[in-house]
């Protein structure tokens, strides 16, 4: 099969709204050079860090023009001559990079891990990014150990719901929020401990101290930002611990320090990218998150519906206004 000129694809036409999407079905397929490989790209997933790069919270090597998705599974199109990890054409893969809202993309052949059998591609897109996010976040940021106590904000989506799984596999109290019954249940199916509901119960940090007798959590993973950060520091225990991991409800505002020292907190912003920065730590966390799946411990939770390069409009709106549950896939 002969690699096509032009490819479909959503293009990011100007910083701003979900309407700043244009497809197109004749946007060229990029060139193989040195370093990278063509991948043809069959799901792909939209993150929130996707919104950051579309809204210009991220700043972009791009200012227009811009093909998002930082992440995909598919199929090896083309490979160069220099080739040190032994991936081949035709090799089904998982890459983390940019450009995954197409049909095809070229990427750092460095960023590239292959897909092992039993895993379907939709599952191998859902967990590369959640996944080594999760796991990076309970061995890195704070490593959880059996009996301690966990808060998990927004554990409905798709880290949210790995992390859940991770916690309980370790033996940890693993309390969750999220908007909705429906949501709670499903959190709770995948591993949480308690589950609360933020629209019916207000005063939920007072909850999680109830939860953990009065004393609070060792560890907050925050991905929500600017409607939970109070509670998140207040729901965290002395001595305790809080990783604010993003702000999908906007950004944290400014605070004083001297808050911290109430509690002896400590606060991290850590950054997936960090984490993954060389090639053995990629294929270290990478390979863990598909082995995870393929040996049962992970269910990778799909949004209900696929959406197609033409829904990216509708993608981003769905997980902005948060109606979405797990990992919001493109059918490419």
């Amino acid at each position: 099969m002969t690699t096509p000129t032009h490819m479909k694809a959503t293009v990011l036409s100007k910083i701003g709204g979900p309407d700043g999407f244009e497809f197109s079905d004749r946007v060229p397929v990029p060139e193989l050079k040195d370093g990278f490989v063509i991948v043809r790209n069959t799901f792909a997933s939209v993150n929130f860090a996707d919104v950051y790069f579309r809204t210009g919270v991220y700043p972009s090597s791009q200012d227009s023009n811009l093909i998002l998705g930082q992440e995909a599974s598919g199929f090896v199109e083309a490979v160069p001559e220099n080739n040190p990890f032994g991936i081949q054409k035709g090799d089904r893969v998982v890459w983390i990079f940019q450009g995954g809202y197409a049909q095809y993309t070229a990427v750092p052949i460095t960023q590239v891990i292959k897909v092992p059998s039993g895993i379907a591609d939709e599952d191998a897109a859902g967990v590369f990014l959640a996944g080594m996010t999760a796991l990076t976040l309970i061995d890195e940021a704070f490593t959880v150990k059996a009996g301690d106590s966990v808060l998990v904000q927004a554990a409905a989506g798709g880290v949210g719901l790995l992390l859940c799984q991770a916690l309980r596999d370790r033996g940890a109290l693993v309390i969750g929020t999220a908007g909705g019954r429906e949501k709670c249940d499903l959190a709770l199916q995948h591993g949480a401990s308690h589950m609360i509901d933020y629209r019916e119960e207000m005063d939920w940090p007072q909850k999680v101290q109830e939860l953990t007798n009065g004393e609070g959590v060792d560890v907050v993973y925050d991905g929500v930002g600017k409607d939970t950060w109070e509670g998140s520091l207040a729901a965290v225990k002395v001595f305790g611990k809080f990783v604010f991991i993003g702000n999908a409800s906007g950004p944290v505002p400014l605070f004083s320090l001297d808050r911290l020292t109430a509690k002896n907190i400590s606060i991290m912003r850590p950054t997936l990218r960090n984490y993954i920065s060389t090639r053995g730590r990629l294929e270290r966390y990478g390979n863990k998150a598909l082995d995870m799946v393929k040996a049962g411990k992970w269910k990778v939770q799909k949004h209900g519906h696929f959406y197609s390069l033409e829904e990216i409009e509708q993608a981003h709106k769905d997980l902005e206004t948060r109606v979405t549950t797990g990992k919001v896939l493109i059918r490419v």
